[in-house]
């Protein structure tokens, strides 16, 4: 399975685009990509244009959504992962891919056809100009202990890097006469394609193979980048790691990837999360859970225990009679939602150690002990409440 692209990528947009940059460009995506313009194509060309439109669907679905543009840009796929599907319901888009073009562009923008389009008389000539490079992303891995996800923490990743060449200040040629206007798209980008269809003759576009869709060419390279803009450099990172993040979940830092040749959009930085291992405390989701051996004395007569907990430990007691495989809940010591909702719960199993060798005079109190019943299990005692509270753990 493909992996997904950034949202504003799939777009074409930069982070802090506008509402209208997004309508805008999700306008451009649907007019290119509907299905309903790909009727007469290659069964290739129709699946492609069906993934590129649900694509740009699903990226306008959260960019468009405040609350979930703003989830995205903090967390990336896993802030939104689930909602991207709006009220359309998973894999739906809001409705989306039911719509035809004309009620689909009416549906989200208003009005009627968008300077004449109707049917496919509206995708004739350019609709865009010089491609907008994009740089790569960067994965890169921290290691946190319990405690650190639990309380939220800064860390400093280094990291190597493209970056602007500093002698042409990223152009790829020293001089700014050196980059000129490529001479077969005339700096658009794109070059135009006629072709006939039982519609008519109909125009499109393909990127131009000279520049490849920047719209300059280098006449004369950079000695140090060698025309590429871009020289590799091994940079310092600080990255915030929020309260409840979980071992293998990726966080997204915009911009802080690769930059772009010559003035193009920097790809992302992307830090997965690797959790250490803790030795006592053990996490699944955001409840905790630790294990306790006490003494069949301890167990007998009731004791007060110190459990280890998330910033040092905590005490408990327990009453007479605990039972081994007996489990304390202690509300709100668990680790925080990643969304800010809540805590989870410490669980402690209580274990007791049956010893395998008795000296003569401690076998002989436990004998006295069991010829008088005192060590008979008896659920019909006040010990049946524990019975039923272990029961409700298995």
């Amino acid at each position: 399975m493909a992996e997904k692209r950034d949202y504003y990528e799939v777009l074409g947009l930069q982070k802090g685009a506008s509402e209208d940059d997004i309508k805008q460009a999700y306008r451009k995506a649907a007019l290119k990509w509907h299905p309903d313009r790909w009727v007469s194509g290659t069964d290739a060309e129709k699946k492609t244009a069906e993934e590129k439109f649900k694509e740009a669907s699903e990226a306008y679905s959260v960019l468009s959504d405040k609350d979930k543009r703003a989830r995205y840009d903090q967390f990336g796929f896993a802030g939104v992962d689930g909602a991207a599907g709006g009220a359309g319901g998973a894999g739906g888009f809001g409705g989306f891919e039911s719509m035809g073009l004309d009620d689909l562009l009416r549906n989200i923008f208003g009005g009627s056809g968008f300077g004449g389009f109707s049917g496919f008389g509206g995708f004739g000539g350019s609709q865009g100009g010089a491609r907008t490079l994009r740089g790569r992303d960067i994965r890169t891995r921290v290691r946190l202990t319990l405690e650190e996800i639990a309380n939220g923490c800064t860390k400093e990743v280094t990291i190597e890097r493209n970056r602007p060449c500093p002698d042409c200040n990223g152009r790829g040629a020293r001089n700014e006469s050196d980059v000129k206007t490529c001479p077969t798209c005339k700096g658009r980008g794109q070059v135009e394609h006629a072709t006939n269809s039982i519609f008519g003759r109909m125009m499109t576009t393909s990127t131009c193979p000279q520049c490849n869709g920047e719209g300059k060419i280098v006449s004369n390279p950079c000695g140090r980048c060698s025309g590429t803009g871009l020289v590799r450099k091994r940079e310092t990172v600080t990255v915030r790691i929020p309260a409840g993040v979980e071992n293998g979940m990726q966080l997204t830092m915009r911009g802080e990837g690769h930059s772009a040749p010559r003035g193009g959009v920097n790809g992302d930085l992307l830090i997965v999360i690797e959790e250490i291992e803790d030795s006592q405390i053990k996490r699944d989701g955001n409840n905790l859970f630790c294990t306790k051996v006490i003494s069949i004395a301890d167990a007998i007569l009731g004791c007060e225990l110190t459990i280890p907990t998330i910033g040092g430990g905590q005490k408990i007691k327990l009453s007479p009679g605990t039972q081994s495989g007996y489990v304390e809940k202690i509300r709100g010591k668990g680790m925080p939602s990643v969304n800010g909702y809540g805590r989870g719960d410490l669980y402690v199993k209580i274990l007791v150690w049956i010893p395998r060798k008795l000296d003569r005079e401690s076998r002989q109190a436990i004998e006295r002990m069991k010829a008088i019943g005192a060590t008979e299990p008896d659920p019909n005692r006040e010990d049946k409440a524990i019975f039923e509270k272990e029961s409700q753990y298995f």
